[in-house]
């Protein structure tokens, strides 16, 4: 599998989904409405101007078609350290643009690793994912499905419990069938 959008697909299917790592996605995937756009650029700078113009062009969107986004970037931000500068400037950009209340950055990375946890704890592969890419939430989408869950701030912990029982081995096995 070496298409950037089907093997996001199996993994928001078999990993988010099939794991509930995140309750909220089904209903989108099943509908049809996540956007998967791949990113050409070849380094940082390219994904940042790439992801800056993804913003710009998502949020125009009728948000019963495109509910949410994954801007996936296969190269140029291999490096976990230079894919977080790139989500701190979009985050930036957000802020100035005006746009932080109608969108939000999650992000996603095939080397993700939590500040103050080892690189090989499994509770990191909550946020890791067969390429680098940056989740556009619309706020109101969000604000709206928390409202009808229970107990949400119960989710990370969940999952990292999960993660945790499950072992790292059988996660990185599950994670390797999209890759």
């Amino acid at each position: 599998m070496s298409d950037p959008v089907a093997r996001t697909r199996c993994w928001v299917k078999e990993v988010v989904i099939g794991l509930n790592l995140c309750p909220f996605a089904r209903v989108p995937f099943e509908a049809d409405t996540i956007r998967y756009r791949v990113c050409s650029a070849q380094d940082a700078d390219g994904a940042y101007q790439a992801l800056i113009g993804e913003v710009a062009d998502f949020v125009q969107q009728p948000p019963d078609e495109v509910e949410t986004g994954l801007f996936i970037v296969p190269r140029g931000l291999e490096d976990f350290g230079d894919y977080l500068d790139v989500l701190e400037d979009a985050q930036a950009a957000l802020e100035e643009a005006g746009l932080d209340d109608m969108l939000q950055l999650a992000s996603f990375h095939p080397d993700y690793c939590f500040e103050g946890l080892e690189a090989d704890d499994p509770a990191n592969y909550t946020n890791r994912s067969p390429y680098p890419m940056f989740h556009l939430i619309r706020q109101d989408g969000l604000a709206a499905a928390l409202e009808n869950w229970p107990d949400p701030e119960s989710i990370p912990e969940r999952n990292e419990a999960l993660l945790r029982e499950m072992g790292r081995e059988a996660v990185q096995a599950l994670l390797a069938r999209c890759r």
